[in-house]
This record gives structure tokens, C-alpha cells and sequence, in this order.
């Protein structure tokens, strides 16, 4: 298997009420290095593409990668350059990326042109980023890709902000890293959510799994399903007692506390994400946790119900 490090740069509308549903970024810009197995540099793939969409450069743009509307009418249209980008990857590789934005900015580019099949989704990839986090940061705080490559001593020969070069530093950011190590921390882009139950995706790492559903109708219609509510230990398998059922939390989540015997707490979250069509698809974490944190879940749930209930009483008081 090959890692295909890819960076895309983008261009968006000038003013908001420009902006085309669905597209809010239109790629312009590819750029990536093929690695094989061992980490050794065996390809390089750079495209430039005519905008279609956004045709006049955004500043920020502009500034950014120092790029010229004249030079871009120079590219290529996108499908093509999509074409040769897919046909240079070859038939067995893994994306790695610097962030979790470039692949979902791909799939919408892709939707725009009716090319979905072309990648088919949910797409399985290494975030660099995100691995950078984990092996050298504190597993929260996220970093430059520049902080990364000074970080790690890493010779800067370019610029950054170009498709090509941070393709370039992603991958030695990447070849740093021990590759076995890192497959365990592999990312899924469900922007092409799961369609039916057979679909559906359960990840489990070392301490949480992520299951994504597949699409409802509905809030109400996805919170009723047995499998998105479910919160069966992912360590041995064995269901998990709910101390505290599903609530509406902070940030428009919906949390619980349950309980394995052998394993102990376990924070259920669900977010619901919302489809390009207004369908309903749940992405839930399940978390080992201490005794500590959990009783935290406890108090976030009086918490929101002592807010609820001021809430009506406002509203009572009003109504009156």
C-alpha cells in the first residue's frame, strides 16, 4: 500500500452572499507526494485549476499562496485534473492529510461536478495533524503544519501554502512518525455518510470507538433507534448499564454515563449531523472515563435541567 499525502489550496466567494450551496470552497490547486510502505518518495503530482465557480481570486487567497487569477486560467478544469490526480494515486493507497478538511472540500468539489462514484465514501485516512497531537502534543491542542516541521527539526526548503510544498512537509511530518504506530489512529471522512444499517461504521481505538448510523428523518426518528442509543462496552463487547440515560447537553450533544463491570465508566456522546438533502445521521463516541469525570456527567445534566426550567419559567412569566 502507498500513502498518498495531498494538500489542496482553495478559493471561495468574495462577499457571502456569494457563496454557491453546497461549494464553499472551490478548489484550485493540487499538490501531493506518493510514499510507499517504507516511506520513500516515489511520485509527485501538482495541478493548477481554472476556477469555475469562484473565478475572481479572495484576498486571502491571494495573500496566501501568491497565486494570480492569469495564472489559473492557465489550469486545467477540475474534472481532469481530478482524472489524472486519481489515475496517478493508483489502486492501492491510504490518504494522509495535515487537518480534516481537505477531503471533505474534495467530496463537495466532487458533488458539485456529479463525480461521486469517482471516490466513493466514507473515505479511511490518516490525519497528520492529528497524529502530530498525539505523539508529541498533548492529544488536544491542534498545530500548524509550520510548528510541526519546526518541531521536529525538519529542514524548510519552501514556502508553505502551496499545494505541492505542504504536500511536501506533510510527508516528512508523516515519514517521522512510526507507521505501525499510526494505523491505529486511523480518521474516517463521512461526509458520504452510511445509507443503510449494513453500512454503518463502528471504530474502536485504544480508549474510544466512533460509530457513524446511517440516515434518518429525523432528530427524534434517530434518538429512538435502538443501535444509535446502544452503549455496549467496546473493550469486551458486554453491554454496559446506563447510570445516567441519554440527556441534551452543552453544545447541542446529547451525552449518558454507563457502566461496564470489567471496565468501568463509559461517557456515551451523540452528535446529530445534518445531510446536504436535511437527513439526520448520528456520530457517536464512547469513552472510557474516571469516576471523577463521571460524576461530572452528573452535574452537567442538573446543570441543563435547572436552565430548562428557568427557561419555562421565564416563559411562563411572559406568557402571563
Amino acid at each position: 500500500m502507498d500513502y498518498i499525502v495531498v494538500d489542496f489550496e482553495w478559493n471561495q466567494a468574495a462577499y457571502s452572499k456569494g457563496n454557491v450551496p453546497g461549494v464553499p470552497f472551490e478548489i484550485i490547486e493540487i499538490g501531493a507526494v506518493k510514499l510507499d510502505e517504507q516511506g520513500n518518495k516515489i511520485g509527485e503530482f501538482q495541478r493548477l485549476i481554472r476556477p469555475a465557480i469562484y473565478k475572481r481570486l479572495h484576498y486571502v487567497t491571494k495573500n496566501l499562496t501568491g497565486l494570480t487569477e492569469k495564472e489559473l486560467r492557465k489550469g486545467v478544469k477540475f474534472p481532469y485534473a481530478l482524472v489524472d490526480f486519481l489515475m496517478w494515486c493508483g489502486k492501492d493507497y491510504r490518504f494522509c492529510t495535515w487537518g480534516n478538511l481537505d477531503l471533505l472540500e474534495l467530496q463537495r468539489n466532487l458533488k458539485y461536478y456529479h463525480l461521486e462514484d469517482m471516490l466513493p465514501g466514507p473515505i479511511t485516512y490518516y490525519n497528520v495533524q492529528k497524529l502530530f497531537r498525539i505523539f508529541y502534543g498533548d492529544g488536544k491542542d491542534a498545530s500548524s503544519l509550520e510548528h510541526a516541521v519546526e518541531f521536529l527539526g525538519i529542514k524548510k526548503q519552501d514556502g508553505f501554502h502551496r499545494a505541492v510544498c505542504d504536500a511536501e512537509y506533510t510527508a516528512q511530518v508523516f515519514n517521522k512518525m512510526d507507521k505501525a504506530e499510526a494505523a491505529r489512529w486511523y480518521t474516517v471522512d463521512y461526509y458520504q455518510n452510511p445509507r443503510s444499517r449494513k453500512e454503518e461504521l463502528h471504530l474502536v481505538y485504544d480508549t474510544y470507538a466512533k460509530d457513524v448510523s446511517r440516515e434518518f428523518g429525523g432528530k427524534e426518528e434517530a434518538m429512538k433507534d435502538r443501535g444509535v442509543r446502544s452503549t455496549r462496552c467496546f473493550v469486551c463487547g458486554k453491554p454496559a448499564a446506563k447510570k445516567i440515560r441519554w440527556f441534551a447537553g452543552k453544545n447541542r450533544a446529547y451525552y449518558c454515563l454507563a457502566q461496564c463491570r470489567e471496565h468501568g465508566y463509559i461517557r456515551g456522546k451523540i452528535r446529530l449531523k445534518k445531510t446536504d438533502e436535511d437527513r439526520i445521521f448520528a456520530v457517536k463516541t464512547l469513552r472510557l472515563i474516571t469516576e471523577e469525570e463521571a460524576e461530572k456527567i452528573g452535574e452537567m445534566k442538573k446543570d441543563m435541567q435547572k436552565k430548562r426550567q428557568e427557561k419555562r419559567h421565564r416563559e411562563e412569566h411572559h406568557a402571563g
